[in-house]
């Protein structure tokens, strides 16, 4: 009986241990991924993180960390990561705006909430309740003096369960999870 109860334990732990193993990186631990692919001037030095519209999944799998480098033309470098993994380097140029200064790099002291936590809260949103959501799109920015998690939502058309619609943003404070705005229109999935 002991051997039995003891040769289950161990499957159910080995398939949580695997499951927190293939679990994809939070926008944060990427950071910390990030800074081995950037030099010593641009460590920990976050302008902004963002991803792409998540597909299969609620989740998005595809990030960018955009680090400040005040080395290059437009003052940034930019990493971006599949799955967790590096995929590509790059010098982003934006042909209208401003080189990134000192003054736009993320207050780390002030990010307490990951990406994980700020899709979390967003989809608690009351307005959300009934809808079938099915794709984010996150982005922590600076919103004046303060770090800000936009999430972009998609849901299961109503009708058409086939289809999506973008139904809006809530913003989630970074340094204390609240809700700073909520821009969502259910209708729009009808």
């Amino acid at each position: 009986m002991k051997m039995k109860y003891g040769i289950a334990l161990g499957a159910v732990l080995g398939l949580a241990a695997t499951r927190m193993a293939l679990a994809e990186p939070t926008a944060l631990e990427l950071v910390k991924n990030g800074d081995d692919y950037v030099g010593v001037q641009s460590k920990d030095k976050i302008l902004q993180i963002y991803s792409d519209k998540s597909v299969a999944s609620l989740e998005p799998n595809v990030w960018y960390v955009v680090y400040y480098d005040p080395s290059v033309p437009f003052h940034s470098v930019q990493i971006k990561f599949g799955a967790g993994q590096e995929m590509d380097v790059s010098h982003p140029f934006h042909p209208f705006q401003l080189p990134a200064g000192v003054g736009d790099i993320l207050d780390q002291s002030k990010i307490k909430v990951d990406s994980d936590r700020a899709l979390e809260i967003a989809q608690s949103q009351p307005l959300l309740k009934g809808l079938t959501l099915r794709a984010s799109k996150l982005t922590l920015e600076n919103d004046g003096d303060m770090p800000v998690w936009k999430v972009e939502l998609w849901a299961a058309k109503v009708h058409d369960s086939t289809k999506e619609a973008n139904i809006g943003t809530v913003r989630v404070s970074a340094d204390d999870g609240s809700v700073v705005k909520s821009d969502l229109d259910p209708s729009s999935a009808d």
